[in-house]
């Protein structure tokens, strides 16, 4: 074991306390395969971003199977900005043609997967990365958009329409941990950009996985007082959007923690990537730090 996993391991103990505390959780999770979703502020951030390759590594040390799927909206913005190509957003959904897309898939399949990759490897673990075409991971259609009852085309945005796994178990069976950039393939041959959430939801799924953790940069899902609903039932998340106390940005990232579930991951969980080891607490901890959704 390398010196870093070491002090990572310590840290894991601590947090757990005991040994006894911990096998349970060793016990239950060892060769289950959780898919991560990475984003927000944890991912642009360069400390929470090398504290979150040394919980990825040790993840894979005590036996669990992750599967990161990673955004990259602020840093596609960037480089748009960069070369002058603007960008036209109807309802805060960028609409991707030609040259857009191959910014997009520049940016999300090279410059941010490939840190992503280095940071895991740089802790000592065995990272590959890849996008949706490779191995023909995941297929999509194109996306549109309704909007007063019409639709709106966004270009080049899809959904995922299938995903064969095949490529990822090859890449966990030889000791790898797959980063997956959300670039898809289109049945005529096209590219599409599909939403980091969205993706990773269809990649848990068709995996089977125990868990879908998506790193956010809110603490979970509040209710009314502001206070951290620990856990929810698919129809209590129903329940919560019809009377208004779960809205905005927070419905779409709750759907597909829904549709996961509906369709055989054990749990999803909604939690805050600025906490540092946000991972291993969630994990780790008997009540975790972010919110659960089960099926009920």
């Amino acid at each position: 074991m390398t010196q870093t996993s070491f002090s990572e391991t310590k840290y894991w103990l601590r947090t757990a306390r005991t040994l006894s505390e911990a096998l349970p959780y060793l016990q239950r999770y060892s060769g289950k395969r959780f898919v991560i979703k990475y984003g927000g502020h944890a991912m642009v951030d360069a400390e929470l971003a090398r504290v979150f390759a040394q919980d990825i590594v040790l993840l894979r040390q005590v036996g669990i199977q992750p599967i990161i799927v990673h955004g990259g909206g602020p840093q596609i913005g960037r480089m748009l900005d960069r070369l002058a190509i603007k960008s036209e957003f109807i309802d805060g959904l960028r609409v991707t043609d030609a040259a857009t897309m191959e910014i997009v898939e520049m940016v999300l399949c090279g410059t941010i997967n490939k840190q992503i990759v280095s940071a895991i490897n740089a802790e000592g673990g065995r990272a590959v990365g890849l996008s949706g075409k490779d191995g023909g991971l995941m297929l999509a259609r194109k996306e549109m958009m309704i909007k007063d009852g019409k639709e709106i085309d966004l270009g080049l945005v899809g959904e995922p329409a299938s995903v064969s796994p095949q490529a990822l178990e090859a890449l966990e069976s030889n000791g790898m941990i797959p980063v997956v950039a959300p670039i898809a393939f289109g049945a005529s041959g096209e590219t599409y950009n599909v939403n980091a959430d969205t993706a990773a939801g269809a990649i848990a799924a068709a995996c089977k996985a125990a868990r879908l953790l998506m790193l956010t940069d809110v603490p979970g899902v509040l209710d009314r007082d502001k206070q951290l609903l620990p856990e929810l039932t698919v129809d209590q998340v129903h329940a919560l959007v019809a009377e208004g106390t779960i809205s905005g940005g927070m419905i779409p990232k709750l759907e597909t923690c829904v549709q996961a579930v509906e369709n055989g991951v054990d749990a999803a969980v909604i939690l805050d990537g600025r906490v540092p080891h946000a991972l291993l607490l969630e994990i780790f901890t008997p009540h975790g730090v972010g919110t659960l959704v089960r099926k009920g």
